[in-house]
């Protein structure tokens, strides 16, 4: 199926994983970059539903962040898994991920257009009300949705888990600033995320007088909630790894926390 959004092409393969979830490949270009992005919904929803856009970990558009998106589609919601590097950039070994995301994090100005460019293709879907949309994010995504929430994003709530939580600083949100309700969690022995990092977030937000709440699990570690977090502590000696607790309470949370966003 071919679609054109904001005066861009768009190339839709879609797949139907069950006679409800739908699923469609949406490739669309920022500049001269080409991506790839995953958007998912029920179509035994009827009419519009809130749109959420998924954010991937530092590895890129990958299986997981599709996941995501699929379960947030299982839930009622429209989601889109962006694509942050550009299409099929994908890493396999954590230095490939570390150098994307290096490369990323070194110009906020293009990470805020891949964003924008994404929340709008999410926004202008036929499923989506445009008036009701989140974000969420995991490890560098998660860091990206709060630093977008920071900057004053036009969305109603953003969830972080795992995530960066020291680019919000770098934002320096001042009262009124932060429209958007946070939700952050966080691994009580993330060594990727120190004590002084969470310290300084909450103070941030407090500062901006920003509507937040912080869950630290004791003990978990960075990318609890992936599964594959044990495969690659085992390859790559990463301190990560995967706690199921820990993923399946902050799912639970997720789904109480956006349906009391969207239901006021």
């Amino acid at each position: 199926m071919i679609r054109l959004i904001s005066g861009l092409l768009f190339l839709c393969v879609t797949v139907s994983a069950t006679a409800a979830l739908q699923t469609e490949e949406i490739d669309y270009a920022v500049g001269d970059t080409q991506f790839q992005g995953y958007l998912a919904y029920d179509d035994d929803t009827e009419g519009e539903r809130p749109g959420v856009l998924v954010v991937h970990e530092w590895w890129g558009h990958n299986e997981y962040a599709r996941k995501r998106a699929e379960m947030l589609a299982r839930m009622g919601y429209t989601a889109f898994a962006l694509d942050m590097y550009g299409k099929g950039k994908v890493a396999d070994h954590p230095e490939d991920a570390k150098s994307f995301m290096t490369a990323l994090m070194s110009d906020m100005s293009a990470a805020r257009e891949r964003f924008d460019r994404a929340l709008g293709i999410l926004k202008d879907h036929d499923t989506v009300d445009a008036d009701q949309t989140a974000a969420i994010g995991y490890c560098m995504g998660g860091g990206l949705v709060l630093y977008m929430a920071a900057e004053g994003k036009d969305l109603d709530g953003v969830i972080s888990y795992h995530g960066s939580l020291g680019l919000v600083s770098k934002a320096d949100p001042q009262p009124g600033d932060v429209q958007a309700r946070v939700l952050v969690f966080t691994g009580g022995a993330d060594n990727f995320v120190p004590m002084e990092q969470v310290q300084d977030f909450v103070g941030t937000m407090r500062q901006a007088q920003a509507q937040y709440a912080l869950h630290s699990y004791p003990g978990v570690k960075h990318s609890f909630t992936n599964p594959e977090a044990d495969r690659f502590a085992e390859e790559f000696g990463m301190p990560v790894a995967y706690d199921k607790h820990a993923d399946e309470h902050s799912w639970r949370h997720t789904g109480v926390f956006l349906d009391n966003l969207f239901s006021e």
